[in-house]
């Protein structure tokens, strides 16, 4: 399949810069999967979609204040750092802005000395392994001197940091937000719960790598970016339970179906308590294991997470409600309006 199949026009003002002030009030286009039936609700109404004895999985990742702008200690020059990715304690992997002022043994200093980072490799993409110097905590310092690493099609300035993480956000470790659980609040979750619907909490953490356009003229050629999942006992019992019972399973977001989906491949459908790297692509074609149903947001064109709803719905079905969400002028992207993807019938 050629990438160009998965192209679409889409006007840039709606591109959702800001989040609306109430988290709940989005709006969502709901999609029977395969057909061109497709309706409009607001955000809550996904409380009359879901039915006793589902089960709603939920990411609970929380993002990291990823960015951070450095000086270097022999010039003063400025520089920004992107925390990617933890290897250990103090060492991490990271991106640099203007990258070719940072060579191995580079010392950056953070906050008026409050942190400081000394470069130990340069990797093959670009990228820079820093090892970290600080006193405290390092997630502390970090939440004092760092930024949120908005998506590069944001260009607002974000007003209240909370408003990139989910309510339930708890595991931090992310470098960009699971956006299709920025609809939810606490009284929604309240609600699906007293509806007899079962609330699963996994673990992805969300790379940058979410961003990167496809640059293969194929699908097929494409390489997906390797992230980490973390699935719990308690998590894996539920799941397996409302599959067993005949219940739906209905994934938050495309970061919880890959989750279930790389662990329901290994095990013939069933989910088990494990963690690990999942590098999962998942595009028209692929018969899904574990999801029924999905909540997500609307996706970059050319997008592996368009290829991704593609799957699910079908190209048409998708390609078709896209068409719709544009002409009804639906808010797109992380800060935007929401689509569920209903069970098939």
């Amino acid at each position: 399949m050629k990438i160009e199949e998965f192209d679409f026009d889409l006007p840039e003002e709606l591109i959702a810069q800001i989040p609306l002030k109430d988290r709940a009030a989005s709006r969502l286009l709901v999609v029977t999967p395969y057909t061109k039936e497709i309706e409009h609700h607001q955000f809550s109404h996904i409380v009359e979609e879901l039915n006793p004895g589902d089960c709603l999985v939920l990411n609970d990742t929380r993002v990291m204040p990823a960015r951070l702008f450095g000086i270097k200690e022999e010039t003063g020059a400025h520089v920004e750092v992107l925390l990617l990715k933890q290897l250990d304690n103090n060492r991490w992997e990271t991106l640099v802005k203007p990258a070719k002022r940072v060579k191995i043994g580079t010392k950056i200093t953070f906050g008026d000395g409050r942190m400081t980072a000394t470069c130990k490799d340069i990797l093959e993409h670009g990228g820079r392994i820093f090892e970290f110097h600080y006193d405290g905590i390092f997630y502390e310092v970090l939440d004092e001197l760092g930024e949120m690493p908005l998506p590069p099609y944001i260009h607002e300035k974000l007003e209240d940091k909370e408003r990139y993480q989910t309510v339930y956000a708890k595991e931090i470790g992310s470098a960009a937000a699971p956006t299709a659980g920025l609809h939810f609040t606490e009284e929604l979750l309240e609600q699906i719960r007293n509806k007899g619907v079962e609330i699963v909490f996994i673990t992805l953490h969300v790379g940058l790598g979410t961003f990167r356009p496809v640059t293969s003229d194929t699908i097929e050629e494409h390489k997906m970016h390797s992230e980490f999942y973390s699935i719990s006992e308690s998590a894996a019992e539920t799941l397996n339970r409302v599959k067993a019972n005949g219940g739906k399973v209905i994934a938050v977001g495309t970061t919880s179906t890959r989750t279930l989906e790389t662990v329901a491949s290994k095990y013939d459908g069933k989910i088990k308590a494990e963690q690990g790297w999942t590098d999962i692509f998942i595009y028209p074609g692929y018969e899904f294991k574990c999801i029924d149903g999905l909540v997500t947001n609307f996706h970059l064109p050319k997008s592996t997470l368009v290829m991704l709803v593609s799957a699910l719905a079908g190209k048409e079905t998708i390609f078709y409600a896209y068409e719709e969400a544009i002409k009804e002028r639906y808010r797109f992207f992380s800060f935007g309006d929401a689509m569920f993807i209903r069970p098939k019938r």
